[in-house]
């Protein structure tokens, strides 16, 4: 009987591209695609992750790489050495997607002060100092002196006085006052009136005089200065009568006649004429 060959597997048809049979391809979304039996089978991509700090999928992948480190959110490459942000002298390498730090051993014990840079972290020394145990960097005063400050530095207690500013009043004007450290100005005594260079007149604070102009009048204030002002005289009449010591002119006493003061509604002769009577009249 004539031999019969097996029929030939199908091809398959996606998206209008024809595949091979057993062929195997990527698609969109990380999916995995096949022919078998003239169909085409898809699956989503499984990603093994081999490494403990894989890098993000890279564009246009699908599954991590660890073909280096992501650490604290820093890509490092392979076989790079770096120390954490947080490590104390700690050092880690990045080998096939994996960190490995390593922190060094520090023996116990004090150490006389602490070193930011030293890698070993140690516990300074404490301060024994009149029967009381102090940390290292506490601030103390001796007992009843308020004016001296101590502190402990690695097992050593330092104590300095408290500082005092510069005073601008003379010696004599200093004093200390009770339960206080550093000297302080007293307070000048109050003045107890005005003192004059010019005539060498001591005025009382609140006296009020005339220096010698009847229009200006002067007044003690209470922090002993004197304080002067001038009167302005703003009445004025066609004939002003003016009284010494008085600083304005009175325009209501009467009335001035060749030289002579008359009252209001005052009669009297006229020097040029002695048939003729005036009359003052202030109006």
């Amino acid at each position: 009987a004539p031999r019969t060959s097996a029929p030939s597997a199908p091809r398959c048809w996606y998206r209008g591209v024809p595949r091979e049979p057993g062929t195997r391809w990527m698609e969109l979304g990380c999916r995995s695609c096949a022919c078998q039996g003239g169909q085409v089978l898809c699956e989503a991509t499984s990603c093994p992750v081999t490494c403990s700090h894989p890098l993000p999928t890279p564009a246009g992948g699908c599954c991590p790489n660890c073909s280096g480190c992501l650490h604290e959110g820093v890509a490092r490459a392979e076989g790079d050495v770096f120390s954490p942000s947080d490590g104390n002298c700690t050092v880690c390498v990045c080998l096939a997607g994996n960190v490995s730090c390593i922190t060094p051993e520090c023996p116990p014990g004090s150490c006389p002060s602490a070193s930011p840079a030293d890698c070993c972290s140690c516990q300074p020394a404490k301060c024994s100092f009149q029967g009381h145990t102090y940390a290292h960097g506490a601030r103390f005063s001796l007992d009843g002196d308020d004016c001296t400050t101590c502190i402990c530095q690695g097992g050593e207690v330092e104590c300095s006085f408290a500082p005092c500013p510069m005073l601008d009043c003379p010696q004599h004007q200093q004093h200390l006052s009770p339960g206080q450290c550093c000297f302080t100005c007293r307070e000048p005594p109050a003045p107890a009136g005005c003192f004059m260079d010019d005539n060498g007149v001591e005025f009382p604070i609140g006296q009020i005089w005339s220096p010698g102009d009847p229009c200006e009048l002067c007044i003690c204030q209470a922090d002993g200065s004197v304080s002067c002002k001038r009167t302005d005289c703003v009445e004025t009449c066609p004939y002003p009568i003016h009284t010494p010591g008085q600083c304005c002119p009175d325009c209501s006493a009467g009335c001035t006649y060749m030289g002579r003061i008359f009252y209001n509604n005052e009669t009297f002769p006229s020097v040029l004429d002695p048939c003729l009577s005036c009359i003052c009249l202030v109006r």
